[in-house]
């Protein structure tokens, strides 16, 4: 699928720079693609939606993000049982790390149900909404990045 089917947008993360309540992190991703594609590649092989413990998060940096102001990179959404890639898509590594920070704070103020959201929208509406905990951050050459990553204490990689 093209990266340019899909749209970017987040929210809750400026609380993190202001005196004011913790808010959960909150991305969307809309798709503005052939429907069935990104159906089939969100759906298990029992031809059902994955769920958010069959996906994982993660974001490759393309640069230097600590030299480079304007670094970027590729979040992907995978799943988790076969390796696939459901989407793609390139972001700012700055807009991206910035999120990552708002989740892990947001972590540790609340006792939840997940340090961030992540809802995928098919032409403005939802179709899944996944509460997650763990979003991994790798440099250029693939190698994870630990003080980057979102990673929920007790997980061993």
């Amino acid at each position: 699928m093209r990266r340019d089917y899909f749209q970017l947008d987040v929210d809750h993360v400026d609380w993190v720079d202001s005196d004011t309540d913790p808010e959960k992190p909150h991305v969307y991703i809309d798709f503005r693609g052939p429907e069935d594609s990104l159906r089939e590649r969100l759906s298990g092989t029992d031809g059902e939606l994955l769920d958010a413990e069959e996906t994982d998060v993660a974001f490759r940096l393309q640069g230097d993000h600590e030299r480079d102001s304007d670094a970027a990179g590729v979040v992907g959404v995978t799943n988790r049982i076969t390796g696939d890639f459901v989407l793609e898509l390139n972001e700012d590594a700055e807009d991206v790390l910035r999120f990552i920070t708002a989740a892990r704070e947001y972590g540790r103020e609340s006792d939840g149900d997940g340090r961030y959201r992540v809802e995928i929208d098919l032409d403005g509406e939802s179709l899944v909404d996944y509460e997650k905990e763990t979003f991994l951050v790798y440099d250029a050459d693939g190698n994870l990045l630990r003080r980057e990553s979102l990673i929920p204490s007790g997980v061993e990689l």
